[in-house]
């Protein structure tokens, strides 16, 4: 069975430590001399389909860096797929570098490295990453998804992330007051990119106040003009008077230095990995009584989207239905950590992992 993993164990594990430890069937290193490529392809299990989640493109500090982040992303995109009840594994790619190095070689060549996996790991936009990018990747591989609506794809995937959120955030505000309304509530979100955006719309819409916070200005002002969020700097929100705090950034904000900080009764965003260290941190959270909505579960929507473009005949309104789901779904994991006293992402990572041993016995590996 997998278990929640330390942070301090995997980055000890060197390489093949870490494979091993976050319990990965494969990892692809990537590099072209000609274009600059250096990316990273991570495929963690395989077990329910074959290896579906977005590629990132960011400057990571390390090559060490980006290795960790790959592992993690890919693990928790194999739960993410099985809880959501879909027929694919876990995988993720990274691409190493200033996002400006994007061009039309740069990214065929990756599509020809995702093409040389025969079908075990299919791509689709992250961080960085737009539909016009899986244009190009398309090129060179069939494996890919999130295409631009006018050429038979699902289109851009974050507003339907942002609903997934918005719900799991609902059912963990029930969960915590007794109702799911967020009227009146104070909800901090934390980057405002695109799926960060449409979740402020749902937020404002229903009469919650919303703090914002991001590294650029330029959205800062845009999106505060538009919805009337009152903003702060990124150092700041950690402190500010609230009752919801929404992670829609990079992953790894919940940990002892904002914990020490945060005074709120619910955590619940659309960043992935945002615990620091899922044992230290997701009962730390428990302890001090913070409901917290497992990041993968409530983030899926843009897998269920891009699933839904995978499977063909695509259609959006399937893929919000099929994201109504997780409202219930969240509601079931919070009660399972209350009974049974353990941390939410402990709960949900044990019935996400009880669907893949089932259907282990069915197949073990596409």
């Amino acid at each position: 069975m997998i278990e929640v993993k330390t942070e301090e164990k995997v980055k000890e594990a060197g390489i093949y430590g870490q494979i091993t430890t976050l319990g990965h069937e494969q990892l692809v290193m990537c590099y072209d001399e000609p274009t600059g490529l250096k990316a990273l392809i991570g495929i963690h299990n395989t077990v329910l389909g074959p290896a579906l989640g977005g590629t990132r493109m960011w400057h990571y500090t390390s090559e060490q860096d980006a290795i960790t982040d790959v592992l993690r992303l890919s693990r928790g995109m194999t739960f993410k797929a099985a809880i959501s009840g879909l027929n694919i594994g876990g995988g993720k790619a990274v691409i190493i570098g200033d996002p400006k190095l994007k061009n039309e070689a740069f990214l065929r060549r990756f599509g020809r490295f995702v093409e040389s996996l025969g079908g075990r790991y299919i791509t689709a936009e992250d961080v960085n990453m737009k539909t016009s990018d899986m244009e190009y990747i398309a090129m060179e591989t069939k494996h890919v998804t999130g295409l631009p609506e006018n050429k038979g794809g699902g289109g851009d995937p974050s507003p339907v992330t942002a609903f997934g959120a918005y719900l799991g955030m609902k059912a963990a505000a029930y969960k915590a007051y007794g109702s799911d309304s967020l009227e009146g509530k104070t909800i901090a979100v934390q980057g405002i990119g695109q799926v960060g955006r449409h979740l402020i719309d749902h937020l404002t819409k229903e009469g919650a106040k919303v703090i914002i916070t991001d590294i650029y200005e330029d959205r800062l002002k845009e999106v505060a003009s538009k919805t009337g969020a009152k903003v702060v700097s990124p150092e700041d929100i950690y402190d500010v008077p609230m009752d919801i705090y929404a992670p829609c950034a990079l992953g790894a904000t919940v940990n002892d230095y904002t914990l020490s900080k945060l005074k709120c009764d619910v955590i619940a965003g659309a960043a992935n990995n945002q615990l620091q260290d899922e044992e230290i941190h997701g009962k730390a959270v428990l302890d001090r009584g913070i409901i917290y909505a497992p990041d993968f579960l409530i983030n899926a929507g843009g897998l269920i989207n891009v699933y839904a473009e995978h499977l063909g005949g695509y259609n959006r309104e399937t893929a919000y239905q099929q994201a109504e789901k997780i409202y219930d779904t969240c509601l079931a994991i919070l009660n399972k950590s209350e009974r049974e006293q353990i941390p939410a992402q402990q709960a949900a990572i044990e019935l996400a992992w009880s669907r893949i041993q089932a259907i282990s016995k069915v197949k073990s590996s596409f």
